[in-house]
Parts: structure tokens; C-alpha cells; sequence
């Protein structure tokens, strides 16, 4: 597809330049194409002008990575400062000894997907619509229970041959939750400390698994700090992380109960997104308002923010479906 856009391109380029077609006979010009054509294959650079290449992947910069998060992620201190060390180091890293796995983990509407997109956005110009950027859902495209030896073999070949392509390959598995138990397992040898695996290194490729699961125990660590009037900026990672694995391995409802990815160690940090309060939904309500070109009116900024729901029911401390649904809400004022 993309080679038939860039010469397409080129063609044009020889169209566009009428006095020189006129100039020499049909054949000279199939030739002259030819050419044209043959060094447009041969030099790379030349390819990359016109197509998307791997090594057009950007020279990630730690600020302008830590700079988006901040803009754009409100009320995760956890994730940002693990994102930003985590991803700045391994792509700093020329030899990296295994690929880099994250696993996010909290409730829906925390920023989860939202990051996701912003690594991606800081390592390839195209983020999640670059040809290196590979969205895996499991309930869309591993839907039957049935089916998992399938999918197992399925899902080889696709990362093999994309890693293949590009070893700078991103891969985003979103409703790990959702998963059927077992499946992920099946790219085990792709994520440990092997140099080689059927001739092709999977070092240097990234691996994002994104899931609800854990949301409980995150939870809990958060209304622990909130009772106890402890700031939220107070929680450590250490507070969490452990327990968190722990809970998402003995999970019978997640795609990674009693996953070998887990037992041999190969998610390199469980990050935990916490619940939002109602500070950070008007932070998000903000932000959407600019990027739509209004004006921040604060009164429809309380107004959206007060119709959403928070638990625990008595406290209502955390927003039950984060930001996921001020967008939707503030749509019916925006069109008043």
C-alpha cells in the first residue's frame, strides 16, 4: 500500500513536469520511470520520504514525554514518574537485554489507554496509526474461548513477523481482564532473556498490556491514604506493586491467572492508576474544552463534573468511571 502511494507520487512528479514528457518519445519515458522507480527502491532514504519507515521512529525526548503526561494525565504521580523512567531508559539503552513490559492496571476512565497513546505518539509521528504500532482487544480479536490454540499460533505469527519487519514494534493489549486465561503465555519466549528466538530479537519491541484487574486492591491502598488523611502524592509505588502483581496472578477472571509472564518475572512494572476525584475530572474537562477551541468557563466545568457519579457510596471520594464519560457530558453543553 505504501509503495503504491509513493509511486504514485513520483509518477505524478513526471506528469506534473509536462515539457520534459513532451521532450522524448513514450519509451524514453518508461524508461525514464523505470529509473525513477529503481533508485526510489534502492536508496531507503528516498522510500522514507514518501512512506512510513521504522527508523523514522523518534529520538524520544525524556522532557517532551514527561511534558505530555503532565498536560494531558492528571491525578497519576504513580504512573508518570514509572512511564518516564521506564520508557526513556530502555529506548536510551542500545543493547537492551529483554523487551519492555508495562502492565497498567486500575479502573476504567483512569488514563490507562490514554498513556498508551502517548508513548506511542512519543515514539512514532503516527502514534497508534503508525504501520509499528500493533492494537490487540481481547474481546474483539480473540473472542472464543474455543479457539485459544488458534489464537496462540495466530498471535506468534503476527508478532514474529511485525518484529521482523521492525524491531522497534509496539504491542498494546487492552481488556487483559477480559482475556482468556492462558492465551497471553503464548508470547512468553518473546518477552524473556533470550538473544534470538528462530533468528529474530525481540529486544528491542514494546509490550503495553493494559487491563481493569487489580482496580480493587489500588483502590484500597487509595482510600487507606484518604481516610487517614494522607495525601494521595504520599502513596509509593512499593505501597502497591507487589500486592498488585500478586492480586492479578490469583485473578480466575484475567488473562494473566496464574500466567507464566507473571511467575517467571518477565512484566517489568505493574503500574496502578489510581481512582480519580472530583478535582482531577474538572482538570480533564479543561483540557478537553481547549482542545476544542472554547474558552475554560468554569461554570460549565462544575456543572459537567457534578453529574458524574463517585463511590464509596457514602464518602464519594472517586469518580466510578474516571474521565471516561466527561467528554460525552459536556457535548450537551457545548451545544447549548
Amino acid at each position: 500500500m505504501k509503495l503504491d502511494r509513493a509511486a504514485l507520487a513520483l509518477l505524478l512528479l513526471l506528469l506534473l513536469a509536462p515539457c520534459v514528457v513532451r521532450a522524448v518519445e513514450p519509451i524514453s519515458v518508461g524508461l525514464a520511470l523505470a529509473g525513477v522507480l529503481t533508485s526510489y527502491i534502492s536508496y531507503p532514504h528516498l522510500y522514507c520520504f514518501f512512506a512510513e519507515c521504522c527508523g523514522q521512529s523518534r529520538s524520544l525526548s525524556r522532557e517532551a514525554l514527561q511534558k505530555d503526561l503532565d498536560n494531558k494525565l492528571f491525578g497519576q504521580h504513580l504512573a508518570k514518574k514509572v512511564i518516564v523512567n521506564a520508557v526513556s531508559g530502555f529506548l536510551s539503552n542500545p543493547k537492551p537485554k529483554k523487551p519492555l513490559t508495562l502492565s497498567l492496571h486500575g479502573w476504567t476512565g483512569t488514563g490507562k489507554n490514554f498513556v498508551s497513546k502517548i508513548i506511542a505518539e512519543n515514539i512514532y509521528e503516527a502514534g497508534l496509526n503508525s504501520d509499528y504500532v500493533h492494537l490487540f482487544v481481547a474481546t474483539l480479536h480473540f473472542p472464543h474461548a474455543s479457539n485459544i490454540s488458534l489464537y496462540k499460533d495466530q498471535l506468534q505469527l503476527w508478532i514474529r513477523g511485525n518484529v521482523s519487519a521492525c524491531a522497534r514494534s509496539i504491542f498494546i493489549f487492552d481488556e487483559m481482564d477480559k482475556m482468556h486465561a492462558g492465551l497471553i503465555d503464548a508470547i512468553k519466549p518473546f518477552l524473556d532473556y533470550y538473544g534470538v528466538v528462530d533468528k529474530v530479537s525481540y529486544q528491542k519491541a514494546i509490550f503495553i498490556f493494559l487491563s481493569n484487574a487489580g482496580a480493587e486492591r489500588i483502590t484500597d491502598v487509595a482510600l487507606d491514604f484518604w481516610r487517614g488523611g494522607r495525601s494521595r502524592e504520599d502513596i509509593k509505588l512499593r505501597d502497591m506493586e507487589q500486592a498488585l502483581s500478586v492480586s492479578v496472578f490469583n485473578n480466575r477472571n484475567s488473562g494473566f491467572w496464574h500466567s507464566s509472564l507473571i511467575d517467571r518475572n518477565l512484566i517489568d512494572y505493574f503500574v496502578p492508576f489510581l481512582p480519580l476525584e472530583y478535582k482531577h475530572l474538572k482538570m480533564c474537562i479543561r483540557v478537553e474544552m481547549q482542545a476544542r477551541g472554547y474558552e475554560i468557563d468554569e461554570d460549565i466545568v462544575s456543572r459537567v463534573a457534578d453529574e458524574m457519579t463517585f463511590f464509596p457510596k457514602e464518602e464519594r471520594v472517586f469518580s466510578d468511571k474516571g474521565c471516561k464519560t466527561v467528554f460525552t457530558k459536556l457535548d450537551y453543553y457545548l451545544d447549548d
